[in-house]
């Protein structure tokens, strides 16, 4: 048996802050064409070889003169000069401009040998003897002269520069086809664990199989900071293969990130193979999410492990990774956006860490932020979506005050609070509302949740189902009904007709949260009809979604599934209907007149029209 690795002497986030920023990330600079540098980085300043623009040219359409031929010519009193030819933009000159004279000339085109000055065409006429002149020029007088611009041997772009379209318009003036940038730094993604399968491929669930999310989040992430990532094959929990896939990487690339199997546990196995075959310089920083971090060197690479989870690992990567990646590409770091908000309730932590928070914001409807905690545990992947930012609490605070003042950094500037945040029960209908709505976010979290979320002050909508009611004032602004009832096989095979059909103990159920108005409905039923839940087979066996019980029995997984008319007939089941239950669209009245409950209540004045391929749905 392998012995447990205990975590000792974790490093602090500045520790790790600077190992990581010790790491060699950079590559060699490189050249590339000029037309595949956008976004790139100059590794070395650029001088001008040439003049730009290399010649006197004309800078309006009008007329080439001397200067001091047009001295005292105004609208009145024109100077007349005779017209003695024409000079197009690319083409030499093959006329002089001899004192007396003019020569029509278009914007761009060289100054013909005499002339000082252009007077724009609009400051003139045709007259029988010539050109009449309405206004005096003086030297250079719409002229730009050669080097104006830019002149040869004058330093045009400085290393370090970000090449945007305007820093290539100057370089394609200077004649520059190859640029000199600084190397892209390449990252291997190396993903572990044997429970993980590449999206695209089919699950094992009774395996415990889940998809790879960290490889794509975080090859994005990296793409994102200015590396370029690299993903490799799924290396599992074998010792040798996570050590061959890891060599592999360390061979080809400047970094090379792992995600999982870095923990203090038996099973996980990159911490020795870092050990054995690399330098480890630290396994394990006192933060959360992500304690278990590791830093290392491997062959020529550096080398980080993040944890497994998604949340974990995207929050070590933007935090300790995604700056040292950004440093070693040339590229500034991003504008860091924060904002002051009051937290919706208290937060309690004290395990002697600092603590990354996710939270999400909303406006009040006096337009202030609150801040509330997004909490889903570790291995949630929609948290990913739901958090705005986060909440830094250092290693010494134990608890933050519901409306205590907190700073919360933004994981972009871009980032902005939902126009409506819903909190509430999971149903079909309202998920289609919320499609024409503008910037919504939806808490399906039960219709309990939604209720004493109510009481913190927190959502602009609740969506409620079930007898339930809620203790403050809301305006109600739809509602329809749904019917419900139990999902059983095609066909009803185990001939399940009532509630009392389930007490006889050979038919297994799969139930909802008890925070779901659903729920609520059916336990309401079963005390009606005089059922004792506790003789029901499975009925602690709960699931979130509307639709979960309905694909358990799909998949043979239960006799019966607590859930809807329409979930039933969504994945051609059958239905034992209990009755109808209303659903209702409740509205914090402090804030009716935000634009985006306004657009959510526009979108719900069709609901007729959403309810009409539901079965079991009927408008109110």
């Amino acid at each position: 048996m392998t012995d447990r690795k205990e975590f000792r002497d974790l490093a602090s986030p500045a520790e790790a802050h600077e190992v990581v920023a010790s790491l060699d990330l950079a590559p060699e600079p490189e050249r590339v064409p000029l037309d595949e540098c956008r976004g790139r980085v100059l590794a070395e300043r650029v001088d001008a070889d040439i003049d730009v623009p290399g010649f006197d040219r004309a800078s309006m359409d009008g007329y080439a003169v001397r200067a001091r031929d047009t001295f005292g010519a105004d609208e009145s009193d024109p100077v007349v000069l005779p017209r003695t030819g024409v000079v197009h933009a690319g083409e030499e000159p093959t006329i002089d401009v001899e004192a007396g004279e003019c020569v029509e000339i278009s914007t761009g085109a060289v100054m013909p040998d005499g002339a000082d000055a252009v007077v724009p065409v609009e400051r003139t006429h045709e007259a029988d003897d010539g050109i009449a002149f309405e206004a005096a020029v003086a030297p250079g007088d719409s002229v730009m002269a050669a080097g104006a611009d830019v002149a040869a041997g004058e330093r045009a772009l400085g290393p370090g520069t970000e090449l945007t379209p305007r820093e290539i318009g100057l370089l394609s003036a200077l004649g520059v086809a190859e640029v000199p940038v600084r190397g892209t730094p390449t990252v291997g993604v190396v993903s572990t664990g044997d429970e993980l399968v590449r999206p695209g491929e089919a699950l094992d669930h009774r395996a415990g199989e889940i998809h790879d999310v960290n490889s794509y989040t975080i090859a994005a992430a990296v793409e994102e900071a200015g590396g370029e990532a690299v993903l490799y094959p799924h290396a599992g929990d074998d010792y040798d293969e996570l050590a061959r896939q890891l060599r592999t990487a360390a061979d080809e690339c400047d970094l090379v990130l792992s995600s999982g199997s870095t923990s203090a546990s038996a099973v996980d196995v990159v911490y020795r193979v870092i050990e054995e075959r690399g330098d480890l310089l630290f396994h394990g920083v006192a933060i959360k999410p992500g304690k278990p971090m590791l830093v290392g060197r491997l062959g020529g690479s550096a080398y980080v492990g993040l944890p497994g989870y998604p949340v974990s690992a995207l929050t070590i990567f933007r935090t300790f990774v995604a700056p040292a990646i950004r440093e070693a590409a040339g590229r500034r770091e991003p504008e860091r956006a924060t904002v002051t908000g009051r937290l919706a309730t208290g937060e309690r932590y004290g395990q002697g860490r600092t603590r990354l928070m996710p939270v999400g914001l909303v406006t009040d409807g006096t337009g202030e932020t609150l801040v509330y905690h997004v909490d889903k545990g570790s291995g949630a992947t929609t948290s990913l979506v739901e958090a705005d930012g986060v909440v830094e609490m250092d290693a010494d605070t134990d608890y933050l005050a519901a409306d205590e003042a907190v700073t919360v950094e933004l994981f972009s500037p871009d980032v902005r609070p939902p126009a409506a945040l819903c909190v509430g029960e999971d149903d079909p209908l309202f998920a289609r509302a919320l499609d024409a709505a503008r910037n919504p976010r939806y808490l399906a979290e039960g219709t309990r949740s939604g209720f004493r979320r109510l009481r913190d002050g927190l959502p602009d909508v609740v969506v409620a189902s079930g007898p339930g009611e809620p203790d403050e004032a809301t305006e109600e602004i739809a509602a329809w009904t749904r019917e419900w009832g139990l999902i059983v096989p095609e066909g009803n095979p185990a001939g399940v007709t009532d509630l009392a059909d389930l007490a006889t103990g050979d038919r297994s159920i799969v139930n909802r949260t008890t925070a779901s108005g659903l729920r609520a409905s059916f336990d309401a039923a079963l005390e009606k009809s005089g059922v004792d839940p506790q003789d029901i087979r499975g009925y602690e066996r709960t699931v979130r979604a509307h639709e979960s019980p309905a694909r358990a029995v799909a998949r043979g997984d239960a006799d019966v599934g607590l859930g809807l008319r329409a979930s039933a007939a969504t994945l051609g089941l059958g239905f034992v209907s209990l009755g109808t239950e209303r659903v209702r669209v409740l509205v914090n009245p402090d804030r009716r007149e935000k634009a985006g409950v306004e657009t959510l209540a526009a979108a719900l004045d069709g609901v007729a029209g959403l309810a009409d391929d539901l079965p079991g749905y009927e408008a109110q």
